[in-house]
């Protein structure tokens, strides 16, 4: 929605609120876990799958690229839907949305990958092994003075199947994303 807001809508301060999102991506995630963790303890998330899906879940970079792919829609066709009596989330809801499947797509392809294969935030929230993600169970397969390969490696080509599976429910999206995006009018 911020992305749809920032690319069609005018309003005092656009720019700066653009710029702003940009420029969080220029910060660590080091510098600001410490306090994305104090949040996460103060509403009682830690050591639960929340704690770990929430924080990262709108991320500057969706609202950039969902942004970019959004002013490529024309303006007419949302003008067209305002005429017609479509409120702002019908309008939303029933042609913007439809028309970013696309982006969508690729952004839930990167979302899950970035997340699943996160390592430090899930090993700073979670304690208990029992909870673990598969990142932080592949790495008890490491000792301090030795390593079992075969284990580690089986474990990592299990943990690739379901990026795969998802690459593949959302592969038609990806593929007409790329093709539909060097097209003008």
């Amino acid at each position: 929605m911020a992305g749809y807001a920032l690319a069609k809508y005018k309003f005092y301060g656009r720019d700066f609120i653009l710029v702003a999102f940009l420029a969080t991506l220029m910060i660590p995630l080091e510098i600001i876990m410490i306090p994305i963790f104090v949040v996460i303890r103060s509403l009682g998330m830690i050591n639960s799958l929340w704690g770990i899906i929430i924080p990262p879940a709108a991320t500057p970079t969706g609202v950039f690229l969902i942004r970019q792919y959004l002013l490529g829609v024309p303006d007419e066709l949302i003008e067209a839907a305002r005429i017609d009596g479509a409120s702002e989330w019908r309008l939303f809801w029933t042609i913007i949305v439809p028309l970013a499947k696309p982006v969508i797509s690729v952004l839930a392809i990167f979302s899950f990958m970035w997340r699943w294969n996160d390592f430090l935030w899930p090993l700073i929230v979670i304690s208990d092994p029992q909870k673990y993600t598969i990142q932080l169970a592949i790495s008890n397969f490491m000792g301090e003075y030795n390593v079992d390969w075969p284990s580690l490696l089986a474990m990592s080509v299990i943990a690739m199947i379901p990026v795969l599976i998802v690459f593949l429910i959302f592969q038609r999206q990806l593929v007409k994303g790329i093709v539909t995006t060097g097209l003008k009018e």
